[in-house]
């Protein structure tokens, strides 16, 4: 039988702390959700690997980002116990499960329906309430929870929505991979009364989400 806690412990001093996510709220976190009840049981045993994991493929792949990429732009949310977040892209809800540790609310989004109903009852599992499971377009956030303290898309995105940084509170924060690949960066932008600016805060190879791909350009 596998030892998830021993995997689990594993993965945040092998691959979280190193990589400068010292904030203990987030390391309790992950040490306290089981990754291994939000992947289908047939990939429990990889849960824990530094790596992407494809958790759906209806009707486009889907991936759990590597937790690594996850601890780092939650540590650079700065998320408060007062905040109500907007998450892009939930898939199964592990991201979800670790922002309901940390913020007051929580919106996990999904534009499939399998995987919200496993979102759904892998948070309810974990007897987590303060999460709300929504589908829809993920491009086209959830305005009617909107504004947010801070939106986390988990996936990249080529092109960022007005839609997302509409839904932003005064103060609020967008964290976001923008590009393919290995030139993908992954952005903090920050509202300030009307004006969002935005810094680079890493590299980051994370797969597209659905919905925010580059229209392709018209050629003569």
């Amino acid at each position: 039988m596998v030892d998830t806690a021993t995997l689990r412990t594993k993965m945040v001093d092998g691959q979280v702390r190193p990589n400068d996510v010292t904030d203990h709220r987030i390391i309790d976190a992950m040490l306290g959700v089981p990754r291994e009840a939000f992947v289908p049981e047939a990939l429990q045993k990889l849960a824990y690997i530094d790596q992407n994991l494809l958790v759906g493929t209806d009707p486009v792949p889907r991936y759990m980002l590597q937790p690594m990429v996850t601890a780092r732009l939650l540590q650079q949310a700065d998320i408060r116990a007062t905040d109500t977040v907007l998450e892009v892209g939930a898939t199964t809800g592990y991201t979800a499960a670790l922002l309901a540790r940390l913020a007051k609310a929580v919106v996990a989004l999904e534009d499939g329906a399998a995987l919200a109903a496993a979102a759904r009852t892998a948070l309810a599992g974990q007897g987590i309430h303060t999460v709300e499971v929504v589908t829809g377009p993920l491009a086209a956030g959830w305005a009617p929870r909107a504004p947010y303290d801070v939106i986390l898309v988990s996936g990249a995105v080529e092109v960022l929505p007005d839609a997302l940084a509409d839904q932003l509170a005064d103060g609020g924060r967008l964290l976001v991979t923008v590009g393919l690949g290995q030139a993908a960066r992954a952005m903090l932008y920050t509202r300030s009364g009307p004006e969002v600016s935005g810094r680079v805060l890493m590299n980051a190879a994370v797969p597209l989400l659905p919905g925010f791909q580059r229209e392709p350009a018209f050629e003569f």
